[in-house]
């Protein structure tokens, strides 16, 4: 058995910083050391780890990895390679690949096609369509960590329309519904204005005024609504908007949770002038006052969960015209980078940082012995030097798509070492594919 001594580490958990060392053997972490032991380990490899920040491995809640059916844009191989040299260690996939995954059938194919793909650990979500709500309530809960609700149309077409659908999916689901809140009334009716303003050739700038902040909010209430009348377990997909901040502080609802995405969190509606559709996400970028409430929110608690969004589309599809450019933006990356700059600006805490990409989504979506540093726990572990730059190119992004929004930034932190499973699986630049993730176990 294969053993691993990190020491000198700065580690980062459970709300507190402080110097220890980590053995790990095996899959998992043996023990961990407020001392220095080294005279008593033999047989193992050492990484120093002086001056750098050891966390626990981030569980990314909310990826679109686009395998099977829309592998010219993305992979299973392409995207956890991207993962994990962004110090993902863990996904939560989405289930809008085609076919879509909403039986268990589907999602046990998608499981078994993993196992011998992802470089990182893996789950995946099942699709609410309307009309498998048998479908989702006579699944094993252990092997799907919730259910997709889509409020509105989005990639993939997942929307439910159906009103009693909906409410029946409240009402007996025996997983988590994770909503993707925008009401598709507001977006068709605002859509229609501006492709008449506009003659049919809308700019890019105009994305966060079709699907605007009232259409996020209308929408988020109506799901609030419904958890709160049928006791649902309720975690509301990347929350876009203040108004909606404002409502999930006003419930406080301990089965009622929120969900912040790395686009939000750092671009703001004036960079669509820029950028134009290789921003184009949904929910669309909003304005700076709501970028700052949602950093607010973030580190405060009010949302509890951070994710990417990694929704990668190819250079030619997202030069279309704005009606027919797919939205959705690549980041899994490069999540705790932009972390890293709010870090940097004293808007958020390294320890709110481990909370909220690692502890919060382990707990929220009952992932076993996953998310903490903890002895008999899986060594799902990151290393990150937090004063050492880091660029981004497109040599070192490694999206399968070949391109990110975020080329040419610098940001003040580097990730130097991931570890999947106790297996090195990124060290400095180079990713090793030797060994592949494990599918994750759910205890909802």
């Amino acid at each position: 058995m294969s053993k691993t001594f990190i020491r000198n580490a700065l580690i980062v958990n459970e709300k507190r910083q402080y110097k220890a060392s980590v053995l790990i053997s095996g899959e998992k972490i043996e023990k961990i050391f407020t001392n220095n032991p080294e005279s008593e380990l033999t047989g193992v490899d050492v990484i120093d780890a002086k001056g750098k920040y050891l966390l626990p491995g981030f569980i990314d809640e909310h990826v679109h990895f686009r395998e099977p059916g829309l592998t010219h844009k993305a992979d299973m191989s392409t995207e956890s390679a991207a993962a994990v040299a962004g110090g993902v260690t863990s996904v939560l996939e989405m289930p809008n690949t085609n076919p879509k995954t909403t039986t268990t059938e589907l999602l046990n194919a998608k499981l078994e096609m993993a196992s011998t793909r992802m470089l990182c650990n893996y789950g995946f979500f099942l699709g609410a369509s309307g009309d498998n709500l048998k479908e989702i309530c006579g699944t094993d809960t252990s092997k799907t960590c919730g259910v997709k609700l889509f409020l509105a149309t989005s990639t993939g077409n997942m929307q439910v329309e159906n009103k009693d659908a909906i409410i029946e999916l409240f009402k007996e689901s025996p997983l988590p519904i994770i909503a993707h809140c925008e009401d598709e009334t507001i977006i068709a009716e605002n859509l229609n204005r501006y492709n008449k303003q506009y003659d049919n050739n809308i700019p890019f700038t105009i994305h966060h005024l079709i699907r605007d902040e009232e259409s996020c909010y209308r929408s988020c209430s109506f799901a609030v609504e419904q958890a709160l009348k049928y006791n649902t377990l309720l975690h509301i997909a990347h929350i876009s908007t203040d108004k909606e901040v404002q409502l999930i502080k006003k419930i406080r609802a301990d089965r009622i949770s929120a969900e912040v995405c790395i686009p939000h969190l750092y671009f703001t509606s004036e960079d669509y002038a820029l950028h134009g559709s290789h921003i184009k996400c949904n929910p669309s970028i909003k304005s700076a006052e709501n970028r700052e409430s949602l950093i607010t929110a973030l580190a405060d608690g009010t949302l509890l969960t951070v994710a990417s969004d990694h929704a990668p589309h190819t250079l030619q599809e997202k030069e279309n015209q704005y009606t027919t450019c797919p939205s959705g933006i690549p980041m899994v990356q490069h999540s705790f980078y932009v972390l890293s700059a709010l870090l940097m600006q004293k808007r958020i805490t390294l320890e709110r940082i481990v909370e909220c990409m690692c502890h919060a989504p382990a707990v929220l979506f009952g992932i076993e012995n996953r998310g903490f540093i903890r002895e008999g726990y899986y060594a799902d572990l990151v290393l990150a030097d937090i004063n050492f730059p880091y660029t981004v190119t497109k040599e070192n992004t490694l999206y399968k798509c070949g391109w990110t929004p975020l080329d040419g930034s610098t940001f003040p932190s580097t990730i130097t070492h991931t570890w999947v499973n106790g297996h090195l699986v990124y060290e400095n630049g180079k990713i090793n594919i030797d060994n592949k993730g494990k599918q994750l176990r759910f205890n909802h």
